[in-house]
């Protein structure tokens, strides 16, 4: 069940990385020349603060 939790986690925060992404440079009147490793730091920073919440509630 635990492996499910997180795909859908995995999921929401790729849909959520992708629309940040897009409001900044839509903030910002460009794209970003370094998309790809903006998008990465907003994926894996929201990563590392999703997981930790859902291992901390799931059971043991």
């Amino acid at each position: 069940m635990e492996l499910i939790y997180f795909g859908i986690a995995a999921i929401a925060l790729y849909v959520f990385s992708d629309f940040v992404l897009r409001r900044a440079e839509s903030f910002a009147g460009r794209r970003f020349e370094q998309r790809s490793v903006i998008f990465f730091a907003i994926l894996l920073g929201s990563a590392l603060i999703v997981f930790a919440l859902v291992r901390q509630f799931l059971p043991s």
